[in-house]
This record gives structure tokens, sequence and C-alpha cells, in this order.
């Protein structure tokens, strides 16, 4: 589907290239950040619905899809907040939200703990909540590696259903065309931060309207977890949706939009 698709792009923020797809191009500026080893173009199919009310600004983080990538670049948290930061000046964007899911969800909370007027609110899907001393993600680092170096080898949809067994044909062949371009060390380095960067920091500092989207299936946040992030930012709404895993738009993609509800417009 490229109905919504406006263009692909490519800017110069915070010294590296940034690519991003902008999607319907009408309401307030939203800026889609995916997770670990998910290219801006896989994320797609969900900024297609959400360009039917927002702007939609889908970014590759550095180190994935289009962006700039390589040994030279730091590919900590505080390096790809800043990014973010970066790409919102440099595009002018007034107030936008910011839409995480998973390690995007933790870059939008460092962003806007970072440069709170920049933003509006902060959409968090599903984001991973260990840390120091807390329940290890519940993903295993040779999932994601394993299946970056076969795609660099080169590997069809049929390969990659070993790694994702419940996902449509095709969203299988738009991860196995783009995840070589998740450059593994980038992809370790993030996998190691989710234990060692507790973002439960950041909760009490977060002064922006959040959402905290659950899986229901997905293992990576336990209610104690959510009685825990609602300790430390009272304001912050949570909605879950029962019947998806971690990637919730991939399991239920009517329920994602039901859960985001018009968070996003308030």
């Amino acid at each position: 589907m490229t109905g919504n698709l406006l263009y692909g792009a490519n800017i110069f923020a915070n010294d590296i290239r940034q690519h991003y797809l902008r999607y319907g191009g009408k309401g307030r500026p939203v800026i889609l950040i995916p997770g670990i080893t998910s290219p801006a173009v896989t994320w797609g199919f969900v900024a297609e619905r959400l360009a039917e009310r927002y702007d939609v600004y889908a970014v590759d983080v550095r180190g994935r899809g289009l962006s700039s990538t390589g040994p030279d670049l730091d590919y900590g948290l505080d390096s790809m907040a800043e990014d973010v930061i970066a790409f919102a000046q440099a595009l002018d964007l007034d107030s936008p939200a910011l839409l995480g899911h998973s390690m995007g969800a933790r870059i939008a909370m460092r962003a806007s703990t970072s440069a709170e007027a920049s933003f509006s609110r902060l959409a968090l899907i599903d984001p991973p909540v260990s840390g120091p001393g807390r329940r290890p993600y519940p993903s295993k680092l040779p999932w994601y590696v394993d299946s970056i170096r076969l795609s660099v080898k080169g590997i069809d949809a049929e390969g990659m259903r070993a790694f994702c067994p419940t996902w449509t044909d095709e969203q299988l062949k738009l991860r196995a065309e783009w995840l070589h371009t998740c450059y593994e060390p980038a992809i370790v380095t993030a996998f190691e931060d989710f234990h060692k960067d507790d973002i439960f920091a950041d909760l009490p500092k977060l002064a922006r309207p959040a959402m905290l989207m659950v899986a229901g299936r997905g293992g990576v946040i336990e209610p104690v977890d959510e009685d825990e992030v609602r300790s430390l930012c009272p304001t912050i709404e949570i909605v879950r949706v029962p019947n998806a895993g971690h990637m919730i738009p991939w399991d239920d993609f009517e329920g994602f939009f039901t859960a985001l509800g018009d968070f996003l417009s308030r």
C-alpha cells in the first residue's frame, strides 16, 4: 500500500544522514520511531492508516534502513534520542507527537525528557522495561543476530518465516528485503542497552501527555511493571491489546488502532 506515501527523503541532522518516509501530509505531525530491527518501510502499513489523520514521518533509526551506519557511529540511546530531536528541528516540525515501538519507545522517552518543549505527546508502544537489576528482556540476542546474518547472505520470505511464524507473506517478504540494512553492531549495542539503561528513571521527568500500550501476549511488560510505571508517572494512560504479541499491529492491526484511539490528536 502506497496511497498515502508522499515521498522518501534524506536530511542531515545531528551530524548524520537521516532517511524518512512521509505519509499523509495533513494534520498534526507525528514522528514514528520503529524498533530495534525495523526500518521505516516495514511500518508503512501502520503509517498508511495514521496518515488518514496525521502528517506522519517514519524514520530510519541510525544503523538501519537508509540512514547513516557504520563503525564510526555511537548507537547508544542518548545518541538516537538526539537524532530525533535534531530531526524535528531540521524539518521545523511544530510540536510533533512521538509514536515509538519497543526500542523506538525508549528513544521517544529519552528525546522527550531531553527536549521537553520540542514534542507534544508520546505514544509508547510496548517498550522493553528491562534494566539493571530487572527482569531480562524476553527476546534473546541470537534471534536478531542469526536472522540478520542470514539476510546479509540473502534470505527469502520462507526463510524468514522460521523467525516470524505468524506474519503474513507480505510482511515476511518486506522483512527479508530490508533486514540486511540493520547493522549488526548497532543492534547488539541496542539490545545490550535494554539491560543497561533503566528507562524507569525517565518516567518522573515526562512532562507531556503519555500513553503506554501493552501487548497482552508480549511478555515484555507485566502487571507489576504497569504498577511501577503508574507510581512514577501517575498521569500516564495505560492501554492493553489483549490478543497481540510484542509486534502489536502485526498481530492485531485493528486492536492497535482501537487502543491508540484519538490519543495523538487530543
